[in-house]
């Protein structure tokens, strides 16, 4: 059974006046067992991957690969399907006239990866449309508890209007979750991690297409140990009080802050998604009315509830002082999350920048993003960064743009800005 954990980092502490209240909650899992074996009901898969006419040669065939490693770790008794993804897409498998799934099992895993085998490239990429095909699929088994696809593309949405993407996207969220790849230069990391940052997935680049199937396999055999289907962080703030925002910072950044619902009057709930034994790290920050020195008020009530049940809780407290060796500490775990939630805006601002030709605006961001990197630590991010920019002083952040990129370590540092380094509390 799964058991969840609870634990608050902060400098509760406020001067005199002071009204913002900023926390970081650990949230850890354990015992979360495998997709479907609970008691919440089934599990169910979705692979869903790009067969159209870019996909043509030593792709299609990395696909059919790549389809059938993910196939090999659905466990048996999941719920599954998979979609070739054209401007018409279709259903690969089950072979069926209607939306439908079937249950994995060894003869069933065996003629899916036959048709998987069969794939051929052809026609145009219109995502929405495996979006709306992949909720009419998961609709077709009532009692999922636990709805997750995978998503492949090496193109840009060209065949249906950015609208008709956007909706698709809007009709898709809370049906399921969606990790998204993408292979190759050829695609768009804004438009694929609006999709994955709406469906509560992950985003990331496969720069060669002999490197899909590894990718693939790893992302299933994760998703076939998240035990858990689904689960909310709940934020209570007392009466008078704000919650300025709620963002996952650890093991991505993620800004939770518009995907709150209302669980009572002064409690929000955001959806977190199904999870595995896993720890994640959450920044939540409250604005109260300030009070007099010497009193103290609990700020934040933060839990984690697993459909009606609340598995833990953290207490995020306040304590106004005229101290100021108390009130001028800054947690370290909030002062690393509040770098690397800058550091990701930092990159992507920065390589948005540079697109545009606006040079001045690129230097001045991605130096901003050197300095961060070195002072959190993000050795991963520095390094990705080193193939962008010349590195004067990152103490400074004092950069040059190189002269002569590559597209693709361009996509490898977008992709990878929302990663972060946990702290080391």
């Amino acid at each position: 059974m799964a058991t969840f954990s609870a634990e608050v980092f902060q400098n509760e502490f406020l001067p005199d006046g002071g009204t913002d209240v900023h926390a970081i909650v650990t949230v850890t899992c354990s015992g979360a067992g495998e997709a479907g074996q609970s008691d919440s009901g089934d599990a169910g898969e979705i692979v869903i991957v790009d067969t159209s006419g870019s996909m043509g040669g030593d792709k299609i065939v990395a696909v059919q690969q790549a389809a059938a490693a993910a196939l090999d770790q659905v466990l048996d008794g999941v719920w599954f399907a998979v979609i070739a993804g054209s401007h018409l897409p279709r259903l690969a498998f089950p072979v069926s006239p209607e939306p439908a799934m079937v249950r994995m099992d060894p003869q069933v895993r065996a003629e899916a990866k036959a048709a998987v085998g069969s794939f051929w490239a052809d026609g145009g990429t219109a995502m929405g449309t495996w979006l709306r095909l992949a909720t009419r699929v998961f609709s077709s088994v009532p009692n999922l508890a636990q709805r997750h696809a995978i998503l492949l593309t090496d193109g840009i949405n060209q065949h249906e209007t950015p609208q008709e993407l956007s909706a698709a996207i809007e009709e898709a969220r809370g049906k399921f979750q969606c990790d998204c790849r993408g292979v190759g230069e050829d695609w768009q990391v804004a438009e694929v991690r609006r999709i994955a940052t709406t469906l509560l997935g992950s985003v990331d680049l496969i720069a060669r297409p002999e490197d899909m199937a590894a990718d693939f396999e790893q992302i299933m055999r994760q998703a076939m140990g998240r035990g858990v289907a689904e689960a909310t962080l709940r934020v209570w703030a007392p009466q008078g009080a704000e919650v300025l925002f709620v963002r996952q910072v650890s093991p991505t950044v993620e800004d939770l802050t518009a995907r709150r619902h209302e669980v009572n009057p002064l409690t929000g709930g955001y959806p977190t998604g199904s999870w595995g034994d896993e720890a994640r790290d959450y920044h939540v920050a409250v604005r109260l009315p300030a009070k007099s020195v010497g009193q103290e008020q609990l700020a934040s009530r933060v839990q984690l509830a697993v459909g009606d049940t609340v598995a833990a809780q953290g207490l995020v407290k306040a304590r106004w002082s005229n101290d100021d060796t108390l009130t001028a500490r800054i947690d370290p775990a909030v002062a690393h999350y509040t770098g690397q939630a800058e550091l990701a805006e930092a990159i992507q601002d920065g390589l948005a920048a540079k697109a545009l030709g606006d040079t001045d605006t690129a230097t001045a961001k991605l130096g901003r993003a050197v300095q961060l990197a070195a002072q959190t630590g993000n050795e991963e991010a520095t390094s990705r960064l080193r193939k962008i920019v010349d590195i004067d002083d990152p103490e400074t952040g004092t950069v040059r743009l190189r002269r002569s990129v590559s597209k693709l370590d361009e996509m490898a540092l977008d992709t990878s800005s929302t990663k972060t380094t946990r702290v080391r509390k």
